[in-house]
Order: C-alpha cells, then sequence, then structure tokens
C-alpha cells in the first residue's frame, strides 16, 4: 500500500512522463503544475497567457484546455517550480512521511519494541523474553490449571475463591515441567490482559467495576514445588468466617508499567533452575486459581512456539519502560 502511495505522489508531483497513443508527448516534457488560488491544482506540460485566459496542454488529457487568468497563483506556481528544481520533496510526500511517521508511533506505542525485530504482539497477552543460542525470542505464556478446559484457553480464566468445607487448598499443576522452558536466568515477562479478556459481555458488564479496582502491578511471579507427577503452586488458606490467605514462594520482582496497558515483571535477581508461575493476585478474594507457568533451564531445547525476530526489520530502539501518569 505505501508503494501503491509513493507512485501516486510521484505522478502528482509529475515525474511520470505521461503518453499518448494518439498523440505521443516528447518525453523531455514533465508534467508540471499550474497550481490555482483554490489550493488545487492542473497538471500541464506548458501553457501560455492570451490577455485574460492561460491556455494550457494538460498532462493528462494531452488536450488544450482554458482557465481564466486571475484563478492562477503564480506566486505557488514558481515556487513548486523552483522546489522542484532544488530536489526539495513534493508536500504529499512531506504529509505522507508525516502520516507514516504517526502510524509508526501508534504502532510502537501500541506494541513496544522489546528487542532488535522484536515487538510485543497487538492482542496482548502474557509474554516472556527469553535468549536462546543468542538469539532473543519472545514466547506467549498459557494459562494453566488441573481444571483448565483446553477449549477456552484463548480467554483470559479466573476462577474466584469461596468458602468451602475443607479449609485448605492446593494449587497443583499437573507434571513435572512446564511446556516453555526460559534459557536465561532473568527473563523479563511482558504483561497486557486487557486486550485479551474475551469474557461475554453480560459477564463483563457484571464484573467491570470490578475489574477496575484490580492494581496494574497486581502480577507476581512464585516458585513452584514438586510432589510426585505434579507441581504445586501454593496452599490457599480459608477461615471460617471467610477470610482468605496464601501460603506461596514469591520471587522478589520489579514492575513497570510501559504504553499500550504493557506492565514488564523483572526478578531482582537470577532464578535457579526451576519451576515458576505467574499470579494474578485478586485483592480480598487472594489469588487467581489459573496461573501461567513456566520453567528456568539453560540446557533446554528450543521453544517450538517461540516469535523470532524479523530479519527484514531495522534496528529499532530498545526497550524503554515509560512511566505512566496515575489517572
Amino acid at each position: 500500500m505505501r508503494q501503491v502511495y509513493r507512485l501516486v505522489i510521484g505522478l502528482l508531483a509529475g515525474t511520470t512522463l505521461f503518453l499518448s497513443v494518439a498523440t505521443p508527448v516528447p518525453a523531455q516534457e514533465l508534467a508540471k503544475r499550474l497550481i490555482l488560488t483554490d489550493g488545487t491544482y492542473q497538471l500541464a506540460t506548458r501553457w501560455e497567457v492570451k490577455g485574460e485566459r492561460v491556455r494550457y496542454l494538460s498532462a493528462e488529457r494531452n488536450e488544450w484546455e482554458e482557465v481564466p487568468k486571475s484563478m492562477v497563483d503564480w506566486a505557488a506556481t514558481d515556487k513548486y517550480e523552483k522546489d522542484r528544481a532544488a530536489g526539495k520533496p513534493a508536500p504529499e510526500a512531506v504529509a505522507l512521511d508525516k502520516e507514516l511517521e504517526a502510524e509508526r508511533q501508534a504502532d510502537e506505542a501500541r506494541s513496544p519494541h522489546v528487542a532488535p525485530g522484536l515487538r510485543l504482539p497487538d492482542d496482548g497477552g502474557i509474554i516472556l523474553l527469553d535468549t536462546f543460542q543468542t538469539q532473543p525470542q519472545l514466547v506467549e505464556l498459557q494459562q494453566s490449571s488441573g481444571e483448565l478446559n483446553r477449549n477456552m484457553k484463548g480467554n483470559i480464566l479466573r476462577a474466584t475463591i469461596n468458602p468451602i468445607a475443607s479449609t485448605k487448598q492446593i494449587i497443583e499443576l499437573p507434571g513435572l515441567h512446564a511446556k516453555i522452558q526460559a534459557h536465561v536466568t532473568v527473563p523479563a515477562i511482558y504483561i497486557n490482559l486487557e486486550q485479551q479478556d474475551q469474557l461475554d459481555k453480560a459477564t463483563q458488564i457484571a464484573e467491570k467495576s470490578k475489574e477496575q479496582e484490580l492494581p496494574w502491578d497486581r502480577f507476581r511471579i512464585v516458585r513452584l514445588q514438586s510432589n510426585k507427577d505434579k507441581r504445586i503452586v501454593g496452599d490457599i488458606k480459608i477461615a471460617i468466617y471467610g477470610k482468605v490467605s496464601q501460603e506461596q514462594k514469591l520471587v522478589p520482582t520489579s514492575a513497570s508499567k510501559l504504553t499500550g496497558g504493557w506492565v514488564k515483571l523483572t526478578p531482582s535477581s537470577d532464578l535457579e533452575p526451576g519451576e515458576y508461575a505467574v499470579i494474578e493476585l485478586l485483592g480480598k478474594d487472594g489469588m487467581n486459581l489459573y496461573v501461567w507457568d513456566f520453567g528456568v533451564n539453560p540446557s533446554a531445547g528450543a521453544n517450538a512456539t517461540a516469535w523470532r525476530p524479523d530479519a527484514s526489520a531495522s534496528k529499532p530502539p530498545p526497550d524503554k519502560p515509560k512511566e505512566l501518569e496515575k489517572r
């Protein structure tokens, strides 16, 4: 599309030869602009003043046409020809460049670059920045739970903790290892659930006020414990009167708010090899039972679903977390 725009600009600027099968125009006669007082212009190969009329040879129709002399903006016409002779870009080209730059900045704000050739997806998610064999890669983390409906894993699922007969629940994940394994010990995790929530409208309306109360820095990283063929996220204790508390091995982290609704979560120090999960704290309800699990294993194989850098991309600006003002 941008190439089409450039071609149109070239045509409007008069840098393209206009040929007619019936009456050829000499190749050396380039189209010029006869600019009118209303801001429009006519493409012409040449013109002449006849009293109060201006005759010009239309470069588009290859016919002689006329306009009143008073309708021609001679100053603008002369300036355009001087600018073109000096190699200055046409106004349309300048406007197009500004439009493309505005689009680029909007794209960058919505989907920031986090490494050369790698940018976060437009539709959000929880994305881990990894490095495999010296190459930066992005890997999307999926929610996991022993009760997760695989037909719904594209949604952001949340489970409310309610008092039950037993006063203690253990959050368990099946298997000893997560499908996604980070090869770096300080993986940066980018979180944006605002764009991925796919709750039906009725539920979304019912939960709207509650969701707005959740702080942007409500995410944490926990170290998982292995038990036979499962991984333990943490224990949830529920008192008789309904108060909920959790027992997890929280990893010290730092969080920063980026543009486009993204949050960057980073461990404060190196993570030891093992299994981890990103958890979501839900205020008085405790913790979301659906978590995003990953492992840390520098010697693990490649992640099959990793996004690799765009080889054709030029070097983008590095990720610079931009603190946003609180609304």
